[in-house]
């Protein structure tokens, strides 16, 4: 029986992250190197992701991966295993979140009476069937050797509808509204965890949910007084809040847990 704080360790353990490259996966993966595993940097950008990785507290690997194209993914797992011949730790990151590039046009634009046909089918392709193809063509290699955990990344979105009154100015004015997509598609990460632990718990595959709240990240001054107000804890989440909860996860210390939602949003679906 492992001991504090050895329940907590990833040593010689593999993990793979996902959208490695944005502000939580690069926490993400610096939290799981911290722990002691073997971390795949994996993101859009092959050069970038070999720079993070080698700068981690224990060296990563890093590699491109476009988890909406089924090739990608297998060429993923296949450098992972040629590497090391197992998955421990899957950790689906990667996802699409609409940010409207001109300001003058996002209130419009983002209003659902209005919003793009091709932008609900990109966070459909990124945020469902890339989880989807990442779980099972990197969960299925769990499967096969008895034994992972997968972290599918979800938001407190997934659970709530949006606030939109978060987004509207001093003045009154609506900056724009939180789409549909991003709530739609994190809902669907959460209960497509319930069915892969459901489906994979007899094979030893644990699959949780981690979902956070809002990370404070330059946003404009209203709306981060907006969402302290909505919030409990009076402030927005630091992008390494989420270190601790991630490791439990991957680790043993959740070898009893599966299929649950791990909220972490301090207090934000308290209310």
């Amino acid at each position: 029986m492992l001991s504090f704080p050895e329940i907590f360790s990833l040593k010689n353990r593999v993990a793979v992250v996902t959208g490695a490259l944005g502000l939580l996966g690069k926490n993400h993966c610096i939290a799981l190197s911290e722990a002691g595993a073997d971390v795949f940097v994996c993101d859009l950008d092959s050069s970038k992701c070999i720079s993070f990785a080698e700068s981690l507290p224990k060296p990563g690997f890093g590699t491109e991966v476009d988890i909406t194209k089924k090739d990608s993914v297998m060429n993923l797992r296949d450098k992972v295993l040629a590497k090391f011949g197992r998955i421990d730790v899957l950790v689906n990151n990667a996802a699409i979140n609409d940010m409207f590039e001109n300001p003058t046009t996002a209130s419009e634009l983002s209003m659902f009476e209005n919003y793009p046909l091709e932008l609900w089918q990109n966070s459909i392709d990124v945020n469902i069937t890339g989880t989807f193809l990442c779980c099972q063509l990197l969960g299925t290699e769990m499967a096969k050797q008895k034994k992972g955990s997968i972290i599918n990344i979800a938001s407190t979105y997934g659970m709530v509808a949006p606030d939109q009154s978060l987004y509207k100015k001093p003045n009154g004015e609506q900056s724009f509204y939180k789409t549909a997509a991003y709530p739609v598609t994190k809902g669907a990460v959460i209960s497509f965890t319930k069915f892969l632990a459901a489906y994979w718990g007899h094979k030893g595959v644990r699959v949780n949910t981690l979902s956070p709240g809002g990370v404070e990240n330059k946003q404009e001054d209203y709306f981060i007084k907006n969402y302290y107000k909505r919030t409990p804890l009076k402030r927005m989440a630091a992008p390494t809040d989420y270190k601790g909860a991630l490791i439990f996860l991957a680790s043993d210390a959740s070898n009893y847990m599966t299929g649950a939602n791990l909220v972490v949003d301090g207090g934000w679906t308290a209310w």
